[in-house]
């Protein structure tokens, strides 16, 4: 986990302190102190991970205050810089070997990504749905017509409106041929429009009328809704997407 930005910062103050107050204590102080962070390192090793960071970076930090009071004890001539160069090469070897030796923060892995023959067989979208459909059982009109739910309705060729179909239920439906057909159960009513220019469908649950010019009856799904195309083969869709695209004036 990482610290702010804030709480680095500080950190980094405290550790250069620790480094300049070992520069001016006696280098034989400030070993003993490493030696004493070394052995904290190894104690905490598995018993806490914090004070094992500490131990370690109070002893790299440290390493460099040490070595800057050991020159100055052998009088800070080039001898003395040589000494502490070859100090410092030592130290910082013998600290990188203790690392080894210490367990490291272990990171989350990420979960293994899949093989490409696993992504190749994916299914790819939702699974396909078939849609079977019913075709529609067209009729001529005559005097009566009886649907599948057992009521009768009438057709007036002869009225003052041409083409009237009179329901049960008291209302009528005009200008229609006489072609006409029920869905399996009987929810919707279809006739053509005359002169073939599309079809009418009635929903009598919903006492609904669509007339739908250049759109054609195709079939039945099995819910009992209609299905249309603008063509004897054409593509067939459902009756929302008919309604959205019906010719205007119908």
């Amino acid at each position: 986990m990482s610290l702010p930005s804030g709480q680095r910062f500080v950190r980094s103050l405290l550790f250069a302190g620790w480094t300049v107050l070992l520069a001016l204590c006696p280098w034989w102080l400030g070993l003993a102190l490493l030696l004493a962070l070394a052995a904290g390192a190894l104690y905490y090793a598995h018993r806490s991970a914090h004070r094992r960071d500490l131990c370690r970076r109070g002893l790299k930090w440290g390493l460099a205050g040490v070595l800057f009071a050991a020159q100055r004890a052998l009088g800070g001539d080039l001898l003395a810089w040589g000494v502490a160069l070859l100090g410092a090469l030592v130290g910082y070897s013998l600290v990188a070997l203790l690392e080894s030796f210490l367990p490291h923060r272990s990171r989350a892995t990420p979960p293994p990504s899949p093989e490409w023959r696993d992504i190749a067989m994916a299914s790819i979208g939702p699974p396909a749905h078939i849609i079977e459909l019913s075709p529609v059982a067209w009729a001529d009109a005559g005097a009566s017509l009886c649907d599948p739910r057992g009521l009768v309705i009438g057709y007036d060729a002869d009225s003052e409106v041409e083409g009237r179909y009179r329901f049960a239920d008291g209302s009528s439906q005009e200008r229609l041929s006489a072609r006409c057909a029920f869905s399996p159960r009987g929810r919707w009513f279809a006739a053509s429009l005359p002169g073939g220019s599309g079809d009418v469908l009635f929903d009598r649950d919903r006492a609904r009328m669509h007339r739908l010019r250049g759109w054609h009856l195709c079939g039945w799904d099995e819910n009992d809704a209609p299905w249309l195309a603008r063509h004897a083969d054409g593509v067939p869709a459902p009756l929302h997407e008919a309604l959205g695209q019906a010719m205007p004036g119908g």
